[in-house]
């Protein structure tokens, strides 16, 4: 695949979602349950976890609860979910580590040499729902090249609210089209194509777990379609 003859030269930032598209939550916090707590199946824990996500946002968009980083509503949403795992006697400490699982999380194979392979042409950012706290801690252990960034609390705002991929655009004093998300989730390149950033969907099949494939088929309306962030490099030259 190449690039739209106008892509390659017309964008300049790259923003990035982080969760399932950059890192891989679902074998990372497997793992850690496989260590910290191995009676506990791992997986369907990982997804319940997820699963909680999107709900306790909506709370905060509807006003049930205040502007809330998502390190306060990933644990909202453990505390809620333990005793369904038995694991409701977990003391503070405990409960408070498992909580910043979020902050260590693995990348994907591609990910790192992708970005840095990517930076070399584009500025990168992250464009994530997590805290700034939690994407520095990811960045830092894992060796994340970030040029900056961004998240939901720098916006007051959750994606796919406008305001987060607009303040992009707006942070680096660029045209909307002069972005690109890159994601692999649909309804975020959704938002973002409505915002009038350009997009680049990243197949993440195993983002739910080999035992819950994801559907990868390409969609209309992307300005990409690849693989992984190293065919991204390929297809934008980097």
């Amino acid at each position: 695949m190449t690039a739209p003859t106008d892509l390659a030269g017309s964008v300049q930032v790259l923003a990035f979602d982080i969760f399932g598209t950059v890192v891989d939550w679902h074998g990372s916090i497997v793992r850690e349950m496989a260590q910290l707590h191995p009676q506990v199946d791992g997986d369907a824990f990982a997804r319940a976890w997820r699963e909680g996500y999107r709900p306790a946002m909506a709370r905060v968009m509807r006003g049930e609860l205040g502007w809330s980083r998502i390190d306060d509503l990933h644990r909202m949403i453990l505390d809620d979910i333990l005793p369904r795992f038995g694991l409701q006697a977990l003391d503070e400490a405990s409960r408070a580590h498992l909580n910043r699982v979020w902050h260590r999380l693995d990348p994907w194979p591609d990910s790192v040499e992708g970005l840095r392979r990517l930076k070399r042409r584009y500025t990168l950012c992250t464009l994530s729902n997590g805290n700034i706290g939690l994407l520095t801690n990811m960045a830092k252990r894992a060796g994340l090249p970030w040029d900056c960034v961004l998240s939901a609390e720098v916006f007051r705002a959750y994606k796919p609210d406008p305001a987060t991929y607009l303040g992009v655009a707006r942070v680096f004093d660029l045209r909307p089209d002069q972005v690109m998300l890159v994601a692999a989730h649909h309804d975020d390149l959704a938002g973002a194509r409505d915002c009038g950033l350009r997009t680049a969907y990243i197949e993440r099949p195993l983002e739910f777990g080999a035992a819950h494939p994801k559907d990868v088929t390409p969609r209309p309306g992307n300005d990409l379609h690849c693989a992984n962030l190293l065919a991204l490099a390929d297809v934008l030259g980097a």
